[in-house]
């Protein structure tokens, strides 16, 4: 007999066995806890995938990863860590880097404002914590760009601690294995999740392989839309019944269209460029705006950024005194760092020159 979470009856007997015990946010007992656990833990050791920062214990690799893996697919991380590691292999080596050689080994991963954080902590971890990361929860959580959420997966996936790790994979799971009803992007929505993770952990250690082979079945089996349940280890745990219906989330904003106009500037075998300032790319170098011409562009391209879609324009202009552009030989572009969408356009507005 398998015990899933319709097998477990709660009662208020005050002579209930202490394994029928409800823990809060877990609506199974404590004999179906553990066998969940393993069920799925069995289950990741035969099919979990073989990613680059589950072959190391190390804090600062798995914190590397995790600002990675921040609303970045792991198919477009996997590449990015394995060059990030080979050229700052530790906290020290990245905390003497610039912050121009950073956002190059960074680009094209977006949203640039990780890269600069994690160049922050790290000079935080080698100035304060002697290249170390502090093992409290707290003072992790008080490091630059890291949340409650990072502290808990550095803490789960380098040192094994039981603590929960709720990323959208494990929140997708928890809640159509709770049937979850309620909006999960809310106060209590979180807590709730945050709530079940705790109580489905192992008691002192484990949280490595537990949290990873949780976060594991929402990606590659209770996927989101139609999940695959006929290849689900604990589709027997599982109570909703239109697990395709779950999570519920606040309706996603509307795509917001814009255009953009950049000048490309090309004379005497350089590019004239300048660098950001903006919250959005700074410190990267681009094509410098333009004022919106009502002529055919030279070349143009979309790209998405959270909500919006973007046509980006190029026009081809002459070389104005601007004081804030730079030239740069067309053979050091490479090493620039500069946004994806500006690097692609200016690729082929150099090929056509």
């Amino acid at each position: 007999m398998v015990i899933g979470l319709s097998d477990t009856v709660h009662t208020s007997n005050a002579t209930e066995a202490p394994d029928a015990e409800l823990k809060p946010g877990w609506p199974g007992g404590v004999a179906a806890a553990e066998l969940f656990r393993s069920t799925i833990v069995q289950w990741f050791e035969r099919h979990g995938r073989a990613l680059p920062w589950r072959r190391t214990h190390d804090a600062y690799a798995i914190l590397v990863s995790e600002f990675m893996l921040q609303q970045t697919q792991v198919t477009t991380v996997i590449d990015y860590y394995a060059r990030w590691m080979a050229r700052f292999p530790s906290f020290a080596a990245l905390a003497a880097a610039s912050e121009q050689d950073v956002l190059s080994v960074w680009q094209g991963l977006g949203y640039y404002s990780r890269a600069k954080n994690l160049h922050r902590a790290a000079k935080v971890v080698t100035e304060d914590f002697g290249g170390e990361l502090p093992r409290s929860l707290a003072a992790l959580r008080a490091l630059p760009g890291v949340g409650d959420y990072t502290a808990a997966a550095v803490a789960a996936f380098a040192w094994d601690e039981p603590v929960p790790v709720v990323d959208a994979n494990i929140a997708r799971v928890l809640a159509r294995l709770t049937n979850w009803q309620e909006r999960i992007d809310t106060s209590a929505g979180r807590e709730f999740l945050k709530t079940t993770a705790a109580a489905l952990q192992p008691v002192e250690s484990g949280g490595r392989l537990f949290n990873s082979a949780l976060m594991e079945l929402g990606a590659l089996v209770c996927r989101s839309g139609q999940p695959n349940c006929l290849l689900c280890p604990v589709c027997s745990f599982c109570t909703t019944a239109v697990p395709a219906a779950l999570p519920v989330k606040a309706p996603r904003a509307a795509t917001a269209y814009r255009q953009e106009q950049v000048a490309f500037v090309f004379e005497n075998n350089q590019v004239f460029l300048m660098q950001s300032q903006g919250p959005r790319w700074r410190g990267l170098w681009h094509m410098p705006p333009t004022a919106i011409m009502h002529r055919a562009p030279d070349h143009s391209l979309e790209y998405a950024i959270t909500r919006y879609k973007v046509r980006l324009d190029v026009i081809r202009l002459p070389r104005q005194h601007d004081p804030l552009l730079t030239a740069f030989p067309v053979v050091a572009l490479d090493a620039l760092p500069m946004p994806a969408p500006h690097r692609r356009a200016l690729g082929t507005m150099l090929a056509s020159t």
